[in-house]
């Protein structure tokens, strides 16, 4: 079957092997014409077999050493499969001899195997058990057919001690085999339980990471949206600041954008007060929510304060050292009035607490670039002239990074270098358009 490209019947991970020749002792082939015992007719066949058989033969023999004495039968079969081991052929034999079923289970080569038997129905199930020598069921089989129980008896006390526990030793390996072999079967249909039931929590893990992934990826675009948005709206109110519109009509506008920037607050926002002055080493603590004054962003500490008077401040997944005087506290309270609120919040009334001035210094150039971007929308709203956007010195890497930004910003007028501290060239001061 294998060699004609058919599926076998076996388990995975079997393997196949082609024969040289196949050879078979089956059924019973005496004849009275040729004078021939069944013993003889089987050995006649075992005789052709020995001469042609080699290691990479397959040889059945049905009922080996049957048809003669018992005892000289069954040691006549151990000597001829001994032989056939020797030689390394594959040897399937059926016996019901006891001594052959002792020679499998103490010698290296050989291997019991039976096909489990229903006494019930008196039918064989045909599940094969390796490893366990079967038992002939005579007496079992012969009561089930109606044999007097006398006579059963009778038998049975004809047998030896040693007939007697070695069937019983039989028995027992035979039910505790069957036994397993259920166990195996119930284990094996619960792992498949557990597997299909693993495989369902994967697929639901994975579909809940792809609505996560979605429900981010749409809070993403939203709030780009609303960025866009809010641009626009200032840009179309610098335009119209630029023309000839009259002071009522610009209040006007800016109140409409008040109210949108109002509108698009973080809930958080709307229920929280911030503290009248800047932080100090003494009120500063971890894990505190803080408003950082100069990036108009909330944050929470997670440093305690530096020599430098700075500490640690975590806005969304960044992580930058922001000095004490930039940093206010945030305490959650029930209700806070909605006007004191605008004054509080920096971008809630860009025109009233604007600053003309902006430290980015720990940032990477990425991370100033957002902040001067939105440090240059604020100025622009709240009407000023000149601002400041301090950078430090350090490697320049940071300052190239803001003024490549500021040369392609359409309200940027012009930049120069500034100073700071001791004269140190670490300020980019902005004229805006």
């Amino acid at each position: 079957m294998a060699c004609s490209g058919l599926n076998i019947p076996c388990d995975e991970n079997s393997s196949i092997y082609v024969f040289d020749h196949i050879f078979a002792d089956i059924g019973d082939n005496q004849s009275i014409l040729e004078s021939l015992s069944t013993f003889s007719s089987h050995l006649i066949n075992i005789v052709d077999i020995m001469k042609q058989a080699t290691s990479n033969s397959l040889i059945l023999l049905d009922e080996l050493g049957s048809g003669t004495d018992p005892l000289e039968g069954a040691h006549l079969a151990i000597s001829i499969l001994d032989y056939f081991k020797n030689l390394g052929s594959l040897v399937v034999s059926t016996t019901h001899y006891h001594e052959l079923k002792q020679y499998a289970l103490v010698t290296d080569g050989f291997e019991n195997a039976s096909v489990e038997f229903d006494l019930t129905t008196l039918s064989p199930t045909y599940r094969l058990l390796v490893g366990i020598p079967g038992k002939s069921n005579a007496f079992e089989i012969s009561q089930k057919l109606g044999l007097p129980k006398s006579i059963i008896e009778k038998a049975q006390s004809f047998m030896t001690s040693e007939q007697i526990d070695f069937e019983n030793l039989l028995k027992s390996i035979y039910e505790d085999k069957t036994l397993l072999e259920k166990e195996k079967s119930k284990i094996s249909q619960e792992l498949e339980t557990i597997s299909d039931l693993r495989k369902s929590l994967e697929r639901e893990n994975d579909t809940l990471k792809q609505q996560e992934e979605k429900l981010i990826h749409d809070a993403k675009v939203k709030a780009r949206n609303i960025l866009l948005e809010a641009k626009e709206d200032a840009s179309q109110i610098i335009k119209k600041m630029n023309s000839s519109t009259t002071v009522q009509e610009i209040e006007k506008d800016r109140n409409v954008l008040n109210q949108k920037l109002k509108s698009l607050s973080s809930p958080l926002l709307t229920h929280t007060s911030f503290s009248e002055s800047p932080l100090t080493a003494d009120t500063i603590k971890l894990h505190a929510d803080v408003w950082v004054t100069n990036l108009g962003q909330k944050g929470v500490v997670v440093s305690h304060v530096s020599k430098s008077n700075e500490v640690q401040v975590q806005i969304g997944s960044m992580k930058m050292s922001v000095p004490l005087k930039y940093l206010q506290l945030i305490s959650p309270t029930k209700e806070t009035n909605s006007r004191h609120l605008a004054q509080s919040v920096p971008y809630l009334s860009k025109t009233k607490v604007a600053k003309s001035e902006i430290n980015v210094i720990g940032l990477n150039v990425e991370e100033a670039i957002f902040v001067v971007d939105k440090f240059l929308d604020d100025s622009i709203l709240a009407k000023l002239q000149t601002i400041r956007i301090v950078h430090g010195k350090g490697t320049g890497k940071l300052r190239n990074g803001i003024h490549h930004f500021l040369k392609n910003h359409p309200h940027v007028a012009y930049f120069r270098l500034g100073t700071y501290g001791e004269g140190e060239t670490g300020v980019t001061v902005i004229e805006l358009k």
